[in-house]
């Protein structure tokens, strides 16, 4: 089936594969060829993508996004987000030292507009350490 990861910046990818599981406001989601059709939410978090059916789950390739839509048809799963990050992009030093930037703004906002920002560089920054995490493990194996 084809993947298409579109962001504001770009298509990230745009390829066959056999497998994604991304999170949706209902829960962690896996599809394959055929699934029947469907129109969700995805929620900030990982998204995992196994090419081949024979891949290994270390082979699996990880982005971390921002919320969005997911489109599913039989054939096709477009998921149109603000941002999606490779996995092999993210270096976990830095996104540690932005979370807890993050973290330094939520807790000295001022207002509810401040902290509704604040909590959303928490969100982002926290996805990405999780993909990163998640990054160095499969890299391990």
């Amino acid at each position: 089936m084809d993947l298409e990861l579109i962001t504001l910046s770009g298509t990230k990818i745009n390829e066959n594969v056999y497998e994604v599981m991304l999170p949706t406001k209902d829960g962690e989601i896996s599809i394959f060829p055929g699934h029947e059709d469907l129109v969700t939410v995805a929620k900030p978090g990982v998204v995992m993508v196994r090419r081949n059916k024979q891949d290994s789950d270390s082979q699996l390739e990880l982005f971390a996004i921002s919320g969005g839509i997911v489109e599913i048809n039989s054939s096709r799963v477009r998921v149109l987000v603000n941002e999606a990050e490779h996995g092999e992009d993210i270096v976990e030093a830095e996104t540690q030292a932005a979370l807890d930037r993050a973290l330094q703004l939520r807790d000295a906002a001022s207002d509810q507009v401040e902290l509704e920002k604040a909590h959303q560089l928490v969100d982002r920054h926290a996805v990405r350490l999780k993909v990163a995490d998640l990054q160095r493990r499969h890299r391990r194996r």
